[in-house]
């Protein structure tokens, strides 16, 4: 079973090999959240992800003849980088099995690091099943993502580096998908600090762990922003450090994902995956129900991917911009005569706000004829400036309202 020293001699395998990323305050979110919030970069490795410190770890073990015979790892795309990447400095052959909707970037990366993609199934566990019988075919070492004792101490070494910047923190929040990331840090953590509390984050979507330590059954989904951490079975040896050493699990819903990947990215100006996202969802859910569980503590969070598909970021920017009523779309009803559409942009630009889209609907309306719906997608604000513009345009005699998120 995994413990202090274990993770102690990963630190000391994997030195110089892995960054020792930034973990820093963040004065803006501790505001935001009502609590000292500290950051630990993970999405500033090498492979964006804090993954490569326990892939390196369990590589570091295999034998000489292990080595020629290559590796094999499952992964919906971090833990693969890291076997990947790390595989290429070793000169192992190593193959890697993802599930076949894997964002693009996390494909792209793991093969241009020279390893052997196999695309298969739909969700981890389809993956693995296949990963499973390649592994038996051609005779490769398996490197698993979480269930590894030596994979769990490398992810462990994250703690050991946010408690030597901070000692004094009260709090680790770790998201959790198979576990051997809350594993190894709360195997640390605690070794070091049995006081410390030890927080796992999971989604409602893939609830895996959480159903496993609380006996609360829910179903898993199909599909999740967070598809680092959607694994529909945790690990045994994982469940059983989450057991012992993890004070509870937090669920979070996609919507507290995507407003948490804004606003790390908007106050931060980083850019994380969904998984990497979940533990500031969590304080963003607790503060949301009032729940008083974080207020004045000492945090320590991690940031733990940054491998997000750009046009999957850029869609969150555009909805977060509309949930903060940056971004709004309002109907107005005006008589389709000369002059109608550009007395109403003037009255929109008089407040102030700037028309980005026009949408001119005649046919499919059950207004009258010479009457026309038009839908004007604007950049404001915030929500009362949103108000404003519509409160100025009905002033004029112009029927508009909110259209709408």
């Amino acid at each position: 079973m995994i413990d202090l020293d274990a993770v102690r001699l990963a630190k000391a395998n994997i030195g110089g090999q892995v960054q020792n990323t930034p973990f820093v305050l963040s004065r803006t979110l501790s505001d935001i959240v009502g609590a000292e919030l500290w950051l630990k970069f993970e999405n500033l490795q090498f492979t964006a992800s804090f993954k490569e410190r326990g892939a390196l770890n369990r590589m570091l073990a295999l034998t000489e003849v292990e080595r020629q015979q290559g590796v094999i790892a499952v992964s919906a795309g971090n833990h693969a980088q890291g076997v990947a990447y790390h595989a290429q400095r070793m000169n192992v052959p190593a193959v890697i099995v993802m599930p076949r909707f894997t964002p693009t970037v996390k494909v792209a990366n793991t093969r241009r690091f020279g390893a052997e993609v196999v695309l298969h199934g739909e969700t981890f566990d389809d993956a693995k099943a296949h990963g499973e019988v390649l592994a038996h075919e051609r005779g490769l070492i398996m490197i698993h993502p979480y269930d590894d004792a030596l994979v769990m101490a490398g992810q462990g070494t994250v703690a050991l580096e946010m408690l030597d910047v901070q000692p004094a923190l009260d709090m680790l929040v770790v998201p959790i998908g198979g576990g051997g990331l809350i594993s190894g840090i709360a195997a640390a953590a605690k070794g070091l600090r049995p006081d410390i509390q030890v927080i796992g984050v999971q989604t409602e979507r893939f609830p895996a762990m959480f159903s496993a330590i609380t006996g609360q059954v829910r179903e898993s989904g199909h599909y999740t922003i967070a598809e680092g951490i959607a694994v529909k079975s945790p690990g045994d040896l994982t469940r059983e450090v989450v057991a012992r050493h993890v004070d509870r699990i937090e669920l979070v819903d996609e919507s507290d994902i995507e407003h948490a990947i804004v606003m790390l990215l908007e106050i931060e100006k980083t850019v994380v995956e969904g998984a990497g996202a979940a533990g500031l969802a969590a304080l963003l859910r607790a503060r949301k129900d009032g729940r008083m569980d974080y207020r004045g503590r000492r945090i320590g969070l991690v940031l733990t991917g940054g491998n997000i598909d750009p046009l999957m970021l850029a869609d969150l920017i555009e909805r977060g911009m509309v949930r903060a009523g940056r971004l709004a779309r309002i109907r107005v009803k005006l008589r389709d005569l000369p002059g109608a559409l550009s007395r109403a942009t003037q009255l929109i630009a008089d407040a102030h706000a700037n028309v980005t889209e026009v949408h001119h609907q005649r046919a499919f309306t059950a207004l009258p004829v010479q009457d026309v719906e038009v839908d004007f997608v604007i950049q404001t604000r915030d929500h009362a400036h949103v108000q404003d513009v519509i409160a100025r345009l009905n002033a004029a005699g112009f029927l508009a309202g909110d259209h709408g998120h």
